[in-house]
């Protein structure tokens, strides 16, 4: 387990001085008082700072990859390392070195089975604890190059719904995905969306005003 020993004028400074070198919660952590501070002869004589050691026994990094890892061997793929974010309760994780073949895999129909694991990833590092972390998982930055993609459908489709002045319907889409449509076009002031049918069958629909 990581811990680390820190110095400070309170126990409170020297146990948040290890939070931000650990990159974890309170939560997630045992602290043991080592020395306690002491205010010294006129406030200055003889003053000693507290001493804390602080050691992680909840690690959310460790969780994510340990699960990461195991899900891949599960598929029967052998390429791919883990990049992990944590910032602000969202953890941020990227599989990469992975090639396009078992990329697909992970993918799936539309991106498919990459929820589900985001999905699964989510229920095992948030099981029984009080800080909730958000999960948003991605391969190879597929994410991001699918979002610009669909920037792209979203804006021609609007331009072909006011060209022809007619009812636009889009393929089918997950929740992200038809996320991304909706705020492409939220300020043009002659289109509107919404989403009509059951999932997974659900999908934009795009429209004059």
């Amino acid at each position: 387990m990581r811990s680390v020993v820190k110095v400070s004028k309170t126990i409170n400074d020297a146990v948040e001085e290890a939070l931000m070198e650990l990159n974890v919660g309170r939560e997630d952590v045992e602290v043991e008082v080592m020395e306690e501070p002491k205010k010294g002869l006129l406030g200055l004589i003889g003053a000693k700072d507290a001493v804390v050691r602080v050691t992680v026994t909840y690690d959310p990094k460790e969780v994510i990859d340990v699960f990461i890892t195991k899900i891949l061997f599960e598929m029967g793929l052998t390429s791919g390392t883990t990049k992990i974010e944590l910032k602000d309760n969202i953890a941020y994780v990227d599989i990469e070195n992975i090639d396009d073949e078992q990329m697909g895999i992970v993918i799936g129909r539309r991106g498919a089975t990459l929820d589900s694991i985001q999905y699964l990833l989510s229920l095992v590092l948030n099981k029984k604890k009080d800080k909730y972390y958000r999960v948003v998982l991605d391969i190879n930055s597929y994410r991001k190059k699918r979002e610009e993609t669909l920037e792209r459908l979203a804006h021609k489709m609007a331009a072909k719904a006011k060209k022809s002045k007619r009812v636009i319907k889009l393929e089918p889409m997950n929740p992200y995905e038809r996320r991304i449509i909706h705020s492409s076009l939220q300020s043009l002031d002659y289109i509107t969306t919404h989403s009509e049918g059951d999932e997974p069958f659900r999908r934009v629909v795009i429209k004059l005003k």
